[in-house]
């Protein structure tokens, strides 16, 4: 796994801990479609409370980003495959077809700490993850910048 796909991981994980701080239950995390045909069938996290279903897509940026933290990386055609992906689980899992569903967008951000400094890892504290306050892994640092729900809309 490469640097940049392990930061991705790491901001997934630290999304779907806020999720389920804020009372929501992971059903799936990294979920893959199973037809190959699919150019990109996966959705980061899917996550439910109550009778709602999230599709939360992921984004973690470091510094100096082209994207706008991630926000412009969820352009139309990005939506439409989100949106694909979320109508194949739906057909794959139909005992969630009549929750009411959204699309959210988590936009973290990540630097890299000074190797010479001996971090804890977030895993081993039981700190609770907080919108806008920096959290240490290994030897990166991350924040959840911002939370955005029902992001967007595909209907």
């Amino acid at each position: 796994m490469s640097l940049s796909a392990d930061k991705g991981v790491l901001g997934e994980k630290l999304v779907a801990q806020w999720l389920q701080q804020q009372g929501w239950a992971i059903l799936h995390w990294r979920w893959r479609t199973r037809t190959l045909r699919e150019k990109s069938g996966e959705l980061d996290i899917i996550a439910q409370r109550a009778h709602e279903l999230a599709f939360v897509e992921v984004k973690t940026r470091s510094r100096g980003n082209w994207d706008g933290d991630g926000k412009l990386a969820i352009a139309a055609k990005k939506q439409q495959l989100i949106w694909q992906a979320a109508e194949l689980f739906l057909a794959e899992h139909p005992a969630y077809a009549d929750l009411s569903c959204r699309f959210d967008v988590a936009l973290v951000r990540c630097h890299s700490l000074p190797r010479a400094a001996n971090y804890h890892s977030q895993e081993s504290q039981s700190e609770p993850v907080k919108l806008g306050q920096a959290v240490q892994v290994d030897n990166y640092q991350f924040i959840l910048q911002e939370y955005i729900p029902s992001a967007f809309d595909c209907s």
